[in-house]
């Protein structure tokens, strides 16, 4: 039996709201990490418990877990990236880690902090517990269909898009023609897209797919209706992403705006030959 309570070690975005809610559904007792600037008033409210903090106190986090007997926790929503240049405030025990860390990237800063907290006895659990229905389905999911120089556009951005995430720059990159236009790095994807899709004038392709060997446990890749948004202020053309493997939220207004803009959205797997399919 799951224990009671849970930790929900939240930033920006709507993901966190929508665990806390399932998790007390699921009956359990929510103690959340809300980091300032980053997490909404809304999801704080929700929660049954809160700790304002700012990025870098990880000592807090712990403590404050441990004194309200949590076992078990996860981490949701976005930190913007950035902010490790300007609005952080370390304690000495992120100090401590932060000094032990030889590549400061995404998944090595989230594995170090995922094993501190482990060691103290809190379990770090997958971020889709509760949550599976909100993976992206595998499928073309608007009226229009990908043409065949869209295909090759694809197939030439997943590629592309699993060598950048192999190195842990980001799971996202712009294509047309068969060209690399933007690569997603610290700045997040719709600024990717942006840039991305200014250089393509138009009809640009937007491929965004998980890291290889992905933990489940944080930073799974994300789109909604504003990732559409992003595309159509560009003129793009076509999202493709990795299906089952990140996460889709307001299905079905995303959908709704991409077929008024024109813009398709695919879901895909590849199997272990690199072929890719969508039935």
């Amino acid at each position: 039996m799951a224990p009671q309570k849970i930790g929900v070690i939240a930033g920006g975005g709507q993901f966190p709201l929508l665990f806390i809610k399932a998790a007390q559904r699921a009956g359990r007792i929510v103690h959340l990490i809300a980091h300032r600037s980053e997490t909404a008033d809304s999801v704080a409210a929700a929660a049954d418990d809160v700790c304002w903090i700012k990025l870098g106190q990880l000592g807090k986090i712990i403590n404050y877990f441990k004194k309200s007997g949590v076992t078990e926790t996860v981490f949701l929503g976005t930190i913007t990236k950035t902010q490790i240049f300007r609005d952080v405030l370390p304690d000495f025990k992120a100090l401590s880690l932060w000094n032990k860390i030889d590549t400061k990237q995404d998944d090595a800063i989230l594995r170090a902090v995922a094993r501190s907290i482990e060691s103290e006895g809190i379990t770090v659990r997958e971020s889709t517990l509760y949550l599976e229905h909100l993976l992206f389905p595998k499928g073309i999911l608007t009226k229009k269909k990908p043409t065949r120089e869209q295909w090759k556009d694809i197939e030439f951005g997943w590629q592309n898009a699993r060598a950048v995430g192999r190195l842990d720059i980001g799971q996202c990159v712009v294509v047309r023609d068969c060209t690399v236009v933007a690569v997603e790095a610290i700045e997040g994807t719709d600024a990717t897209i942006k840039r991305g899709g200014t250089l393509a004038k138009e009809k640009a392709v937007v491929v965004k797919l998980k890291k290889p060997n992905q933990d489940f446990r944080f930073d799974l890749p994300a789109t909604g209706i504003g990732t559409i948004e992003s595309i159509q202020g560009v003129k793009g053309a076509l999202l493709a992403v990795e299906a089952g493997q990140s996460l889709l939220f307001d299905r079905e207004k995303m959908i709704a705006a991409a077929d008024r803009a024109g813009i398709v959205v695919i879901g895909l797997a590849e199997d272990r030959s690199g072929k890719l399919s969508y039935s």
